[in-house]
């Protein structure tokens, strides 16, 4: 082909290489990166990409399980006291809120160390998008030289490498560039993400404190009103055992007297026919009244101004003490934790367990340690224990009380309100 045809053809259609090429617009090889089709433009780093307490008669001194005769209750009644259920209501909406905030705060932990890696990338990043500026405009500047260089090509395979040459150049710059833009969005982002996070963590912070106060306001008001009401059951045990001793000597009296009538007594019976008196102790729902005096529960000291985590650990550590060696040894957190999930004493389901079934030791039933009804059995100690606090707190309130011992082994209450109250002390 002679020379002046050729350098017609080549300047016909130099234009629309070169509009193609990215000289003047988006490059040839940064529109493949985008397709996936050309990956290897920008080399990108790695770092881009017990004790037992006082014999009751509960316990069994042979080894065998303790026979207490106990028909607990375990029905939630209706009319469950309201500030049982507002500490459970506030202790789930306080674990719901702190589960909230630490997600949140780990969020904005990993927005800070991404914005910290971003910060450490930008200045070496606006470097190389300076330069890939500064070559973007000499390239433009010398397109008269380039354009000639072109039409200098000797044949059509220089042609070609000239200019994939040129487009590899021109994709390099185009990508510095657009790298230094993704990296200031993504910055601006992210540190708007963090104000975001750091925001709602505010709310949830509240939120949780909130709670917390609240339950600990309603726990402490139950424990108030539990202990005076244990004082207040335990005086009119006291005065129910005194006046059964008055009628005892009243009873023992009139036999005295009555012996002497006795020979009068049976002629009339025999003629007349005996009459059957109403023995009260036959009645299935009789319960005996108490022998003596009984001493309300010692107080539980527990601190319910304290948050959770310091009030489970000490308590969980005080149960595992009293619990050690026997089935339930090492389950002292999850007590402390049931007990504080639903405001109930913390020492009253582990005493139990010890008068029911010697900590663990004799169950009628699968891990339960308490005789807690027919059928109750659980398929591990954390959901006997957590199901055993929570009907105590529906069924029977904050700690024991005469009531709560004829209610929870009403054939012999006294000798469970005075065995499980000695244990508890130990606690």
């Amino acid at each position: 082909m002679p020379a002046h045809i050729w350098q017609a053809c080549m300047c016909l259609g130099l234009s629309a290489l070169l509009a193609c090429s990215g000289l003047f617009g988006t490059p040839l090889t940064a529109r493949a990166d985008e397709e996936g089709e050309a990956t290897d433009v920008v080399e990108v780093s790695a770092d881009e990409t017990a004790e037992t307490g006082e014999d009751t008669g509960l316990e069994s001194d042979s080894g065998e399980a303790p026979v207490t005769g106990s028909n607990p209750d375990t029905e939630i009644p209706e009319d469950i006291d309201p500030l049982t259920q507002e500490v459970e209501r506030t202790s789930q909406a306080y674990d719901e809120a702190s589960a909230r905030l630490s997600d949140i705060e780990a969020q904005i932990e990993e927005n800070e160390a991404a914005l910290a890696t971003m910060r450490e990338e930008l200045p070496e990043q606006q470097e190389r998008a300076a330069s890939a500026f500064r070559a973007q405009y000499e390239l433009q500047q010398e397109s008269p030289n380039i354009i000639a260089m072109f039409l200098g090509a000797t044949s059509l395979s220089d042609f070609i490498r000239n200019f994939v040459y040129l487009d590899h150049i021109q994709a390099r710059n185009a990508s510095e560039i657009e790298r230094l833009q993704d990296l200031k969005t993504d910055l601006e982002t992210t540190q708007a993400d963090l104000d975001a996070a750091r925001e709602e963590a505010a709310v949830e912070k509240e939120a949780a404190e909130t709670a917390l106060k609240e339950a600990q306001e309603a726990r402490e008001e139950m424990q108030r009103r539990a202990r005076e009401e244990a004082e207040r059951q335990a005086a009119e045990a006291a005065a129910l055992a005194a006046q059964a001793e008055a009628a005892r000597e009243a009873a023992e009296k009139a036999a005295a007297e009555a012996a002497k009538k006795d020979a009068e007594d049976k002629e009339s019976d025999d003629e007349e026919g005996e009459e059957e008196e109403y023995d009260p102790t036959q009645d299935e729902n009789y319960i005996a009244p108490p022998t003596g005096a009984l001493d309300p529960p010692t107080p539980d000291g527990a601190d319910w101004s304290m948050g959770k985590d310091a009030f489970i650990a000490e308590w969980g550590q005080r149960i595992d003490a009293y619990l050690a060696g026997s089935p339930l040894s090492g389950y002292g957190t999850t007590f402390a934790e049931a007990a504080w999930n639903y405001g109930v004493d913390p020492r009253w389901s582990p005493a139990i367990s010890n008068t029911e079934s010697t900590k663990g030791t004799f169950c009628f039933e699968p891990y339960n340690a308490w005789g807690w009804g027919g059928g109750n059995g659980w398929t591990s100690w954390e959901q006997a224990i957590d199901a055993h606090v929570r009907g105590l707190a529906n069924g029977y309130g904050y700690t024991i009380t005469v009531a709560n011992a004829q209610k929870y082994c009403p054939p012999n209450w006294e000798k469970w309100y005075i065995n499980t109250s000695n244990q508890m002390a130990l606690i």
